[in-house]
């Protein structure tokens, strides 16, 4: 092959086949090439990059530019390589190259321009991931180059690299079935969210029609915790992994942050991090004890008080008053606004605290109710702590007292002597029956006579016709007795409190 170095100001050799050496400002835009749409910004920053580390590998194909005598004009026109061409343009703007920088070109004035750059674009094929991991893999292990170094060499991000990477934590035998055909890109990728080759073998060979993507990464991660889990919202990925934690990440889908390892782990950190809330509670407030869980103690066993309503002082009910007014205004301001200014936004946070703030000091436990009582510290739904206060246990209850008839008198209940509760008639202020007496001359005879059969069928009756007009003109406390009905029955088991009479059913449709 001839090979010729054209002058800036030469006439051009229109040898075809011919290898020619010309300047980068010389090369123009085949108006006859196939391509219409423009190359991408990533496209030519990717080719400039590989440019800058290797240099055309390609050679591009042009021919002399003709005015309208069929003389030449000094310039050539781009069959083939106009990526490259507007690739070392990039360069020269970044000043890595001058714009006379020679390019090397093959000369073509036989074959039709149209047709060549059609050809070129339409018969190529790329490299599959699975070849770009092996070649990756390579690059890294014999010339130690990391993600970054070979994402600048070749003109890709990072994140592609250790995409591809990533596949090398894929089973060689489920990297071959893939070649073969048998799982397409994203299952392969599915597969690369775990490192261990024979619990991904094993989940392949368990998988039954539904090969889809995300069934493969639900079974290799079944063991695992979401990072959309409320313990790991609450603890957070930066504790976990300074306590020794590992995350897995998916790289070729949004994993909402990965999958946590170490569910033992996760729950010591929930249960330090509600701890270190607990004692703050209880040193702040004065709670004589705090408990965490996380999960509600149902059942705790324990008496629970509430607070109860107090005034507030002047100065908070000014400020009170102030900070909803405020927000009221900001309300009506902005009413039609699409979208709040930032400081609009955190001033609106600031107000709903102060009036949140507020609003807790309208209700307060009694000093001795604080002094015996406590407090659980629970982790909500939400990812958040929740403080539930009032909690008294029975060793921390009021020591009971006796009234002149030697009946115990417990939080303002009568208690005899067998732990029965009295409930014949009422009590003066000391405690003493006013009705004693008056029950004397009373016909107790019938007291204990049990209802016959056919009077509690009636009473039932009664109860129920009485009980569907109350829902009958309230429907929504109506809709409220239906919902708990059904929730109760699908959600719980053993439950059958409801008071309405209906059932959820499962139905399987026919395929």
């Amino acid at each position: 092959m001839t090979t010729i170095a054209i002058e800036t100001t030469a006439a051009p050799a229109a040898v075809t086949g011919a290898e020619v050496f010309i300047p980068l400002n010389k090369l123009k835009k085949h108006p006859n090439n196939a391509r219409k749409t423009p190359h991408s910004e990533a496209s030519i920053e990717a080719k400039a990059a590989s440019i800058h580390a290797k240099g055309i590998l390609q050679n591009l194909v042009v021919e002399p530019e003709l005015d309208a005598e069929g003389a030449a004009t000094g310039f050539y026109l781009v069959s083939i390589g106009e990526g490259r061409r507007l690739a070392q343009l990039l360069r020269v703007k970044r000043k890595q190259i001058k714009k006379t920088e020679l390019v090397r070109c093959i000369i073509d004035t036989v074959n039709d321009v149209s047709e060549i750059s059609l050809d070129e674009n339409v018969t190529r094929e790329d490299l599959s991931p699975a070849d770009q991991f092996e070649r990756f893999r390579e690059l890294a292990e014999t010339r130690g180059w990391g993600a970054e170094e070979i994402a600048a060499r070749f003109g890709v991000t990072a994140h592609v690299v250790r995409q591809r990477m990533r596949l090398g934590a894929v089973s060689s035998k489920l990297m071959q079935v893939y070649r073969d055909g048998g799982l397409t890109l994203e299952q392969l990728m599915a597969f690369a969210i775990v490192d261990d080759p024979a619990r991904q073998e094993q989940v392949f060979e368990n998988l039954s029609w539904n090969k889809d993507p995300s069934t493969i990464r639900r079974d290799l991660t079944r063991m695992h915790i979401a990072a959309t889990d409320r313990r790991a919202i609450f603890v957070g990925a930066e504790a976990y992994t300074e306590a020794g934690g590992v995350i897995l990440r998916d790289l070729f889908t949004e994993d909402r942050g990965g999958f946590y390892e170490d569910a033992a782990l996760l729950d010591r950190l929930v249960i330090e991090k509600l701890n270190g809330i607990a004692e703050a509670v209880k040193a702040g407030e004065g709670w004589k004890w705090a408990g965490v869980h996380i999960d509600y103690p149902h059942g705790n066993g324990l008496r629970r008080t509430y607070p109860h309503p107090v005034e507030l002082s002047q100065e908070d009910e000014a400020a009170y008053a102030a900070a909803q007014g405020e927000y009221d205004a900001l309300t009506e301001q902005y009413d039609s606004a699409e979208e709040l200014p930032d400081d609009v936004d955190h001033r609106f946070g600031e107000l709903e605290a102060e009036i949140e703030r507020i609003d807790a000091l309208r209700h307060a436990y009694d000093a001795d109710e604080i002094a015996r009582g406590g407090v659980f510290v629970i982790l909500s739904h939400d990812g958040e702590a929740r403080i539930e206060r009032g909690f008294i246990r029975a060793e921390d209850e009021e020591p009971e007292t006796e009234d002149g008839e030697g009946n115990s008198v417990i939080d303002g209940v009568r208690v005899n002597g067998d732990g029965e509760i009295i409930e014949d008639g009422d009590h003066d202020e000391d405690g003493s029956s006013v009705s004693a007496l008056e029950t004397e001359d009373e016909d107790t005879g019938d007291a204990g006579k049990p209802l016959s059969d056919l009077l509690i069928r009636d009473l039932t009756s009664h109860r129920t016709l009485g009980l569907r007009l109350a829902l009958g003109e309230q429907p929504d406390m109506a809709l409220i007795a239906v919902t708990h009905a059904l929730a109760a029955q699908t959600f719980y088991r053993g439950v059958d409190a409801a008071c309405l009479e209906i059932r959820p059913t499962n139905s399987n449709l026919a395929s």
